[in-house]
């Protein structure tokens, strides 16, 4: 049974992996909640680990992570909501989860290797690793909204301000 249910996981991150490389189309996918769920715990347990490293404050990444993660999952829920497309949320949740938790994965040891040397290469990796994070999360908006490369720029835009300075303010406010 639990080898089941692993290659039933491997077989669905599988079909995911090319989103990674701007292939794919999330809607089609397959709709996987054990693969969402898998997903948000992993996400959530990185971005603490990382947010934890930078504030030293366990507490209070606590709330930050969570607020993020939720305004996250609202954000995508609204987006697919006002293009009706909301059947389509596992997916496209999935979709961004799983492509930020690849992102996430490399930038664990970025993160580390910036805190420890400094070096200015470092901070190049970091950025491109942001970088790469805002296209794919660009691309699976353009994908799913069938908009052009720029609104899905500017959507883009707004979902990493809504998401992270959004849960920056609320964690300052709280």
């Amino acid at each position: 049974m639990v080898y089941k249910k692993f290659q039933d996981t491997m077989d669905v991150l599988k079909q995911y992996l090319p989103l990674c490389w701007l292939k794919n189309n999330p809607l089609m996918l397959p709709r996987s909640v054990d693969f969402f769920k898998q997903n948000l715990l992993f996400y959530f347990v990185v971005e603490y680990f990382m947010q934890t490293n930078m504030t030293d404050d366990p507490i209070e990444s606590f709330v930050e992570v969570g607020i993020a993660t939720l305004l996250s999952l609202i954000f995508i829920g609204v987006m697919l909501f006002l293009n009706k497309t909301l059947y389509a949320y596992v997916q496209v949740a999935t979709s961004v989860m799983f492509c930020s938790n690849i992102v996430a994965l490399l930038l664990v040891p970025v993160l580390t290797w910036l805190t420890v040397s400094e070096e200015p290469l470092s901070y190049y990796f970091f950025a491109l690793l942001l970088f790469w994070e805002y296209a794919l999360v660009a691309y699976i908006i353009k994908q799913v909204l069938s908009v052009n490369i720029l609104a899905s720029l500017v959507l883009s835009l707004f979902y990493f301000i809504a998401t992270y300075f959004g849960a920056f303010a609320l964690g300052q406010v709280l």
